[in-house]
């Protein structure tokens, strides 16, 4: 009876857990702050009926020990049921590359409001989606980098090099109709190496990536 008793208690914060997922939308799955303008802006939503706090922050990447150069306002604020808001996002100083974009993560928190109870569950969701700096005036576009990249077999792995100034972010690679699942992403001027599905060895190779909006391009096609 008490197992029975715990699956259910167990069931029932999963299913409140997901309501609270669902409960503040973000604008995007990216935000591209373009350097030439003074801000970069995201949208916030609550479909919900009851309020939610909402935090937000930029980090840098891991391994970067640099405070991310950025501030968003505002960083706290009650969003009511139904309402919506903007997030602006202002570049504070930092000496960033101008030759080539760069990658930091925006963090949003949102937490829910309830009655202060003995039986009331509290969950913060906290989502983060890729800042990317890009320097005005940069040479030409991520498709055009995306058709450009170039592509090896490096022993039991997959080299791709993008000598594009763009981070390139995969949605789908395949070769010969396998996915190769480990493929993420590949910074500016440089190389990454992704793990080749059993019994790949050479042959035809498409990868799609996602553009500036979180959609996905057409794919690219080439050979390895």
């Amino acid at each position: 009876m008490k197992i029975w008793r715990s699956t259910i208690v167990a069931a029932l914060l999963l299913a409140c857990g997901a309501q609270v997922q669902a409960g503040v939308v973000i604008g995007g799955t990216r935000l591209i702050y373009d350097g030439g303008k003074k801000e970069a802006s995201l949208g916030v939503n609550n479909p919900d009926k009851v309020p939610y706090l909402v935090q937000s922050w930029v980090d840098s990447p891991k391994g970067v020990n640099a405070k991310a150069p950025f501030i968003i306002t505002p960083p706290l604020f009650r969003l009511d049921g139904e309402q919506n808001n903007i997030l602006r996002v202002v570049r504070a100083g930092g000496n960033l590359p101008t030759d080539r974009e760069s990658l930091y993560w925006l963090h949003i928190k949102a937490i829910p409001s309830a009655e202060k109870t003995a039986n009331t569950l509290q969950i913060a969701v906290k989502t983060s989606i890729k800042l990317i700096y890009r320097p005005s005036g940069l040479p030409g576009s991520m498709n055009e980098a995306a058709q450009a990249l170039s592509w090896q077999r490096s022993g039991n792995a997959l080299q791709v090099s993008n000598s594009s100034p763009y981070y390139i972010t995969f949605f789908k690679v395949k070769i010969n109709g396998s996915q190769v699942k480990s493929a993420t992403m590949v910074a500016p001027y440089s190389s990454e190496r992704f793990a080749l599905p059993a019994g790949s060895a050479s042959g035809a190779l498409s990868w799609e990536i996602i553009n500036d909006y979180g959609g996905v391009s057409k794919p690219f096609i080439g050979n390895l």
